[in-house]
């Protein structure tokens, strides 16, 4: 073994040294690596795709490249328990049909760690994989529009499963489908397009990531029992930029979580069914367009113990009554008039939003672009100083917390 690992070097080094010559290929060395085996390539660039069946681990320290040749997947596992390390990964393929990545996992109890991914249309594909962990690794895709980009991460079928500590710039988005029970924690996701998204993808936990200048934040759609806590949704200012979208899911909590600068904070349609609450608690709504936005007619939803701060508007509504039906208590709001003269931090009256000339926008969304104009303001300012008819009540927060 130890002849021909000299061997394979000294070809290695002689085919990159030798003008006109192919990279040497990885495959040859996984080949003929035991199961159970550590591998450590001599330091260089190596030819992909390359497949590994058995388990091992293959370490990269930082030195070692796989071009794909822009074919097809760079690195795929199909095998359990193995390591793969301290690698670049570059120059995948350009099909979406076939989903060229970075990595593909289709094993389970693998250990995908502190990796680069460039010039690769998908960064990390997981496909039917259970077990997993992916820590660490910084992926980014093809220079192109981002719509055409590929996913940075992508799960499909796949269930417990650690993404952590991830770093993904210039992706598409984070894709989690038919996938339950991951849990995505502290990792950082910037110039992408949509940050998080879930579909049929239940019970999953998302935990201390920021998400930062993307389209969109998060995105949850037909996923019920899903938990966001601790995460950070800043600078989404496309005119349909959420930090948090839920639409037709049941039993989401939202605890704890930062959403400033975003077009709109968190956008969710009324439950269809009364089981499909969302429970938002904690959160900070700051210096976003719109901070919330409900459509629908039913309402439901719990909101407790948040804070809003120095929004253009805190509420937005399809209908006055898919807010007012909500549980609103013990937020904060910045424009509350009322006082709090026993001391106990909750204000002494119920704090009420009613819609005003602010109503014109909502219903025609044609004049959004006034949104925030002196011409709109002064409209506001005569219908409250005399209303000519009473202002519809969008919601009503019985104890506001006053700080």
């Amino acid at each position: 073994m130890k002849g021909f690992w000299h061997g394979a070097a000294l070809l290695a080094g002689l085919l990159a040294a030798a003008p006109g010559y192919a990279l040497p290929p990885l495959q040859m060395f996984v080949d003929v690596t035991p199961p159970g085996g550590v591998l450590r390539p001599p330091p260089g660039s190596y030819a992909g795709p390359v497949v590994i069946r058995r388990p091992l681990t293959l370490e990269g320290e930082g030195r070692i490249t796989i071009d794909g040749g822009g074919r097809g997947t760079v690195l795929s596992v199909t095998a359990d328990h193995v390591t793969v390390r301290g690698l670049r990964l570059t120059h995948s393929g350009e099909s979406h049909d076939t989903v060229d990545a970075g990595i593909l996992v289709a094993g389970n109890d693998n250990l995908i760690e502190d990796n680069t991914i460039d010039d690769a249309l998908f960064g990390i594909h997981l496909r039917q994989a259970r077990r997993n962990t992916v820590r660490g690794n910084r992926i980014g895709s093809k220079p192109s529009e981002v719509n055409m980009r590929g996913d940075g991460l992508r799960l499909w079928y796949s269930s417990d499963n650690l993404i952590e500590g991830n770093t993904l710039h210039e992706v598409r988005d984070v894709l989690l489908i038919n996938s339950p029970d991951n849990r995505v924690i502290g990792n950082d996701i910037r110039r992408s397009g949509v940050g998080m998204q879930l579909v049929y993808a239940p019970g999953n936990l998302l935990e201390d990531n920021t998400i930062d200048a993307n389209t969109t934040g998060i995105v949850v759609v037909y996923s019920d029992d899903n938990t966001l806590r601790g995460n950070r949704m800043r600078h989404l200012r496309s005119a349909s930029g959420a930090g948090l979208a839920v639409k037709d899911s049941s039993g989401v909590v939202a605890e704890d979580n930062e959403i400033l600068h975003c077009a709109v904070g968190v956008q969710s349609n009324s439950p269809t069914h009364p089981e499909n609450i969302l429970e938002l608690k904690n959160n900070r709504l700051a210096y976003n367009d719109v901070a919330m936005y409900f459509y629908g007619e039913k309402g439901g939803h719990i909101i407790h113990g948040n804070r809003f701060e120095h929004n253009l508007q805190d509420i937005a509504v399809s209908a006055p009554t898919s807010a007012r039906a909500n549980d609103w208590r013990g937020n904060s709001w910045d424009n509350y008039q009322g006082f709090d003269r026993d001391g106990d931090g909750v204000g002494d009256q119920p704090h009420e939003i009613h819609l005003y000339a602010d109503r014109i926008w909502m219903d025609r969304p044609m004049t959004r672009f006034f949104r925030g104009s002196p011409m709109l303001d002064l409209v506001d300012f005569i219908e409250r100083l005399a209303p000519f008819s009473d202002p519809p009540l969008v919601l009503r927060d019985p104890a506001p917390r006053v700080r």
